[in-house]
């Protein structure tokens, strides 16, 4: 396997603005993303890895953030949120858990499949096409809960993927790609830090370092790989961008001031990771 890789993990449309803004702080500094041998994104990062490596740069995805460009309006309910938790919280084994979230999503009423497609659509800008560059999708099968990552020789579009990558369970609908239903690759685990398993440095930045329920965060992910060898640096929001962020991380006003928030906080991280990025080259 390569030498590098990028994970991108999923946070809601809030998350996304704060990776955002730590991806251009990176890149302003010197810090290329898209050198990475491999990009693997979830959810939010999905989408965000898909647009890096169809050409938009990371200073372009911060700005269109900065105007309340690219917002998705989720309309997360009450009764919405608890049933989330419920199944979610339901089991301390992971696998049961992410089983129970699934089967709840697969029941609950939400719209057509076409709207999260129509959404993920016009998400994508220009990433019609899966790049040349290697990019790894992770989606979770609904019914079995069993984590994937997509990839240009799965025989899926891109769109496809990501569209699989995306659909929160009981906000959206687990979405049918290959004959199968998926939902949110970030549903046992926002990041999939251990997806990079194998390279030598792996820079991942995880708007949400961990999933509702009994499953591993991003930390303990990062840590495994930090132990068979690997160079792993960890980017989660620090305590100014978790109060930029706020609570509910579907509210869009919330978005421009967790961009500033991920770019202040990368350019205080940008010395220390530029060094191990190009000394990995």
């Amino acid at each position: 396997m390569g030498s590098t890789a990028l994970v991108l993990g999923g946070g809601g449309p809030v998350g996304g603005a704060w990776m955002t803004g730590v991806l251009a702080g990176l890149s302003d500094a010197g810090v290329d993303p898209t050198r990475a041998d491999v990009v693997i994104g979830t959810s939010a990062g999905a989408i965000f890895g898909s647009r890096l490596l169809a050409g938009e740069s990371a200073r372009e995805l911060y700005e269109r953030q900065l105007v309340g460009a690219d917002q998705v309006d989720l309309r997360v309910s009450l009764g919405q949120t608890l049933r989330f938790l419920w199944a979610a919280l339901g089991s301390r084994d992971p696998q049961r858990s992410v089983q129970r979230l699934g089967r709840t999503a697969l029941k609950a009423r939400t719209g057509p499949e076409s709207e999260v497609f129509d959404t993920l659509r016009s998400l994508l800008h220009n990433a019609g096409d899966w790049p040349d560059h290697a990019l790894r999708i992770t989606a979770v099968e609904a019914l079995s809960g069993h984590l994937t990552a997509f990839d240009a020789d799965s025989g899926v579009t891109l769109l496809e993927a990501v569209a699989a990558s995306c659909a929160v369970p009981v906000i959206w609908p687990p979405v049918t790609v290959a004959g199968r239903r998926w939902m949110d690759g970030g549903s046992r685990a926002t990041a999939n830090v251990h997806l990079a398993r194998g390279h030598h440095h792996v820079l991942a930045i995880a708007p949400v370092p961990a999933a509702v329920g009994p499953h591993p965060g991003a930390g303990q992910q990062a840590a495994a790989l930090a132990a068979e060898g690997a160079h792993v640096t960890l980017v989660t929001p620090d305590r100014t961008a978790r109060r930029a962020m706020g609570r509910d991380l579907t509210s869009v006003a919330r978005g421009p001031e967790a961009a500033r928030a991920g770019h202040a906080q990368a350019t205080e991280l940008a010395a220390s990771v530029n060094a191990v990025w190009r000394a990995e080259r």
